[in-house]
């Protein structure tokens, strides 16, 4: 881990965390969930708000409401600097339906850096993927988090 002092090595991170499983769980979505969620996203299209539509489904970005039950893998350092929520990103690829057992699994995607007039920003983007019983992928959502180092004395 690195002191104050020290700049993190973020090539070495890579090396070790990148696309290394840290988290996973399985959930099964409820039709009142889904509902519950389409609502309050003011969703109005019966495939996501009726149970008894044909193709009721979850709504594209439900994958934004899922959270990790670990945010970092075991061992991963801890940071000097400031932190801050750098975006969310969610890809939908096939629909999520009530009854459903999913596979939520979360690995560090990429870890990357930025110079700026106030220093060295360190990204950190974790990747939740979806996937169904049969392993299909049915989305994945990218959290971002930055850094702001604090600077080298």
């Amino acid at each position: 881990m690195p002191t104050a002092d020290q700049a993190l090595d973020v090539a070495a991170l890579r090396d070790q965390f990148l696309n290394v499983v840290f988290d996973s769980y399985e959930l099964t979505l409820s039709a009142d969930r889904l509902v519950a969620y389409a609502t309050s996203c003011g969703e109005t299209a019966a495939k996501f708000t009726d149970p008894q539509h044909a193709d009721f489904q979850a709504p594209p970005t439900i994958g934004s409401s899922f959270q990790p039950k670990q945010r970092f893998p075991k061992g991963f350092p801890t940071f000097h600097g400031l932190g801050m929520d750098a975006g969310k990103a969610v890809a939908p690829d096939k629909p999520m339906r009530a009854g459903v057992p999913i596979l939520v699994q979360t690995h560090m995607h990429d870890i990357y850096t930025k110079t700026g007039r106030s220093g060295r920003m360190i990204f950190f983007v974790n990747r939740m993927t979806f996937s169904d019983e049969a392993g299909i992928l049915l989305g994945s959502a990218d959290t971002s988090i930055v850094i702001r180092e604090k600077p080298q004395t």
